[in-house]
């Protein structure tokens, strides 16, 4: 697009319409954003009518509009929460400061690499999911999926907004890299590895939106406590935005479990295949994959990098505020490690733990999920539950990746890994029986056999509402 990107093309409270230097950055950028939607977005209903909600402000009584929209069209925003003139920066070496509102220099790069790695994670997450859309369980999913990209969209445009505003030549070279990396993409993939990963099936997506979503909603959290104050503005409203995601992916899983405990009630544990469902084994394998690839975005077990973003600043916990100490000196972190063929407990210094304490507050919450799936279960009458893996099972990155744990922790050989990892992980096989299954429901109100209804519509509207009109 040339020329002027008005608000009313792009809605925004940074005053975009008064900044030509940023205007003319978006303006090069904005073309390239839109060819990569087109190719890498959903395939097959970029000229669909979609009731989608695009946000038009952050005030929390009216903040979002819906309506009917071609997601080519979607009017990605730029928005900020209102800055808070008497902030001071919450915890670590610079505690009690004020927040910076420009980039301090010495920290520059290391800024720069946060605000990249949260920002790849946005398109990524789109091109895995491109081809969904053919397959979906009802019009109501297929809306959803599409709200969940064009959201993601949004937020690629929030973490290019800050590289294009503070950080010159080298933020723009950076934002025209996360339009040039492809999810899965043997010469040029996406920076973390979850990332990477194919997602051919809407179980995998359910899984994906409630654990990995998940993460990215601590790693928000973490980076709304910063010091770099447009960064933690900007992320306090993206969590606004996510948790629709995580509603996505709650309920989706809790639908399939709903479905298929209406079918073991029916037919037995045995006859659920033959009903068309998808049986509690398999549920519980893609929970064990998607918790523990989920874990490893966290990073390491004990880390300098975690331990300087703390320090200078730029990244704190989940709820910075709930804590009586924030320079975290002189306190320690039990951590398990593999000694000898043993797995031993260690104190580590509190600043390096900080990607697990983190990871701890995620695993809590998910433990939340479980409680409410399992009530599903248990309201049905039946005895078998769902539950998370040990943090340690299925890991790549950090202390655990070079061993082999079982789903409850224990240190195993790889013989056994080998012999047994189709008890805890999907198989092929299980993968293309959840695939047999995944056959498009586009007729307003019906849902496919294999998961239950919604409880309501979105929106207030009613569930047999025509949420995607075809073209």
């Amino acid at each position: 697009m040339a020329g002027n990107i008005s608000d009313e093309r792009i809605p925004n409270n940074v005053d975009l319409s008064s900044d030509r230097r940023l205007q003319r950055a978006l303006c090069d950028w904005q073309p390239s954003f839109v060819d990569w939607w087109k190719d890498m977005g959903p395939e097959g209903f970029q000229t669909s009518d979609i009731y989608l909600r695009t946000a038009v402000s952050v005030h929390a009584s009216g903040w979002a509009h819906y309506d009917y929209v071609r997601m080519p069209e979607y009017r990605w925003g730029i928005f900020l929460q209102p800055q808070d003139e008497q902030r001071t920066i919450g915890f670590g070496d610079h505690q009690g400061e004020p927040v910076w509102q420009t980039v301090p220099g010495e920290y520059r790069n290391i800024l720069r690499r946060i605000i990249v790695t949260q920002a790849d994670t946005e398109p990524a997450s789109v091109e895995q999911q491109r081809l969904l859309g053919k397959t979906a369980p009802s019009l109501y999913d297929l809306r959803n999926l599409f709200q969940v990209n064009v959201e993601e969209g949004r937020h690629l445009w929030a973490m290019v907004y800050l590289l294009h505003s503070y950080f010159g030549r080298d933020g723009r070279e950076e934002a025209e890299e996360l339009l040039d990396r492809r999810s899965g993409d043997k010469d040029h993939p996406r920076i973390l590895q979850a990332f990477n990963y194919p997602i051919t099936d809407w179980l995998h997506f359910f899984c994906f939106t409630m654990f990995t979503d998940r993460d990215g909603k601590y790693q928000l959290g973490a980076l709304a406590e910063s010091a770099f104050d447009p960064l933690a503005r900007t992320t306090r409203f993206m969590l606004t935005e996510e948790a629709h995601h995580l509603f996505v992916g709650d309920t989706g899983v809790d639908r399939v479990i709903q479905r298929t405990a209406e079918l073991m009630r029916e037919h037995g544990d045995d006859g659920v295949r033959a009903a068309g469902g998808i049986p509690l084994d398999i549920i519980q394998r893609y929970i064990f994959l998607w918790v523990s690839l989920s874990i490893d975005l966290f990073g390491g077990e004990v880390s300098s990098n975690a331990a300087d973003y703390f320090a200078t600043g730029l990244k704190g916990r989940w709820k910075e505020d709930r804590y009586e100490e924030h320079t975290c000196l002189g306190e320690s972190l039990p951590i398990e490690r593999v000694v000898e063929g043993r797995v031993v407990t260690e104190d580590v210094p509190l600043r390096n733990a900080m990607n697990e304490v983190l990871r701890q507050a995620y695993l809590d919450d998910c433990a939340k999920a479980m409680t409410r799936w399992n009530r599903t279960l248990e309201q049905a009458g039946l005895s078998d539950r769902l539950r998370l893996p040990d943090r340690k099972f299925h890991r790549h990155i950090g202390l655990y990746a070079e061993h082999h744990f079982d789903p409850e922790g224990r240190l195993i050989d790889e013989a056994t890994w080998e012999a047994r990892r189709g008890e805890w992980l999907p198989s092929p096989e299980d993968e293309a029986w959840v695939r047999s299954l995944m056959q498009p429901v586009y007729e307003p109100g019906k849902v496919a056999g294999w998961i239950a209804p919604p409880r309501k519509g979105i929106n207030g509207q009613p569930l047999e509402m025509e949420y995607v009109r075809f073209a």
